[in-house]
């Protein structure tokens, strides 16, 4: 008969826990309930020891750091809701916990600005993670406001990679991506 519990390390993963990783809601480090659940870890980072450590995230409207893996889309990992920012995110583990060492909005599903980082570093300041301070990779999202095309801006080079058209300085990803003027379809 299969078990219908999930293991890690031998141990049964409690439904609390359970439950966490299928929301991707991060608690916060003093959560009582997550540590109670989960006893034989120092933080709820521990059960990634034999786990990829590179995720998808976003921070959810709550500000709360929600996890998925790498190879899972965005807007996935939000339950197909807004965010204040989204990326992929790595964790490693040092002898006093779990840190964050690399952090990027690389997201085309959301497209964040590089300014969320306002909103990642307050979830992660919440979870109680040490992380680097900044973006370690930034990508600059900028719609070209003449053909609609989304770009990344490599080299501080502001130009449609389609129409060579120049790009605002300013984020305007977000916007609609109408077809230009003229097109039928």
């Amino acid at each position: 008969m299969p078990s219908s519990h999930v293991y890690i390390r031998g141990l049964p993963l409690p439904a609390l826990l359970l439950e966490f990783l299928a929301t991707r809601a991060w608690p916060t480090h003093d959560d009582a309930k997550i540590r109670a659940a989960i006893p034989w870890f120092k933080s709820p980072l521990d059960f990634l020891a034999e786990q990829d450590r590179t995720f998808t995230f976003v921070i959810d409207l709550a500000a709360k750091l929600r996890l998925a893996p790498q190879r899972s889309e965005h807007v996935a990992c939000a339950g197909g809701e807004p965010v204040l920012s989204a990326g992929e995110i790595t964790f490693e583990q040092h002898p006093t916990g779990w840190a964050v060492t690399d952090i990027s909005n690389q997201s085309t599903g959301y497209c964040p600005d590089v300014t969320s980082f306002t909103a990642i570093k307050a979830a992660l300041d919440n979870a109680g993670l040490v992380h680097p301070g900044h973006l370690t990779h930034p990508v600059v999202f900028r719609r070209c406001p003449q053909c609609h095309q989304l770009n990344i801006v490599k080299d501080a080079h502001y130009a449609c990679a389609l129409c060579d058209h120049p790009l605002p300085t300013t984020w305007n990803a977000s916007l609609p991506s109408d077809p230009p003027p003229g097109d039928q379809n």
